[in-house]
């Protein structure tokens, strides 16, 4: 159950190592690198932004979805290097079940392990908790993606599950299964939220 929501268009997230803004068409110039020398970024992404044409593509979808209310993807600026790092959104958002998805991450390969991804999360988690007022936010990968999956437990996911031959992958015909994980309200004031603030 999928309910439009309408962002502040200015939304912008931010603390000392990292800022989250609206994705933009012209955002193209700032992702083109990682786009073109890092194919390996998208290696389980069901939409792929390598070469300069899929970027243009996965920006535009994305920026349509941002328009129709159902999404809202942030480009990521990592302050340290003063450099663009990568992308990520909500989506799936149900104001009627106060659930939203956090997903369509993927940073450069200089930006992982870097402790990025965790400033990221907790600005996300944060907001969808305390702004938003969510109940619960999910996160899904696919499940031979090990890296994604660590990520997602190292900030305080608990695992609900395997959604078996979930989905096609993207130029195969293979279907791959979905590991889904979570993150409750209460959870995120009782534990996670201070764990996670102790590993920035």
């Amino acid at each position: 159950m999928t309910a439009i929501f309408d962002f502040p268009q200015n939304t912008i997230l931010e603390n000392e190592s990292v800022l989250l803004r609206p994705l933009q068409e012209s955002d193209v110039e700032n992702l083109l690198e990682i786009s073109i020398n890092e194919p390996e970024t998208w290696e389980y992404s069901l939409v792929r932004a390598n070469g300069k044409e899929n970027l243009e593509n996965y920006i535009k979808i994305a920026l349509k979805a941002r328009e129709n209310k159902t999404e809202f993807p942030f480009i990521v600026f990592d302050k340290k290097s003063g450099k663009y790092a990568g992308s990520t959104r909500f989506y799936d958002i149900s104001l009627p079940f106060k659930t939203v998805q956090l997903g369509y991450t993927w940073y450069g390969k200089d930006f992982r392990g870097t402790g990025l991804n965790k400033h990221c999360k907790f600005l996300l988690l944060q907001f969808a908790f305390e702004t938003l007022e969510m109940e619960r936010v999910e996160f899904r990968a696919d499940n031979n993606n090990q890296r994604s999956i660590a990520a997602m437990k190292s900030i305080g996911c608990k695992v609900e599950g395997v959604l078996r031959s979930h989905m096609p992958t993207l130029g195969s015909d293979l279907r791959r299964d979905s590991i889904v994980l979570s993150i409750l309200k209460n959870e995120w004031f009782e534990n996670v939220k201070e764990n996670l603030k102790a590993k920035l």
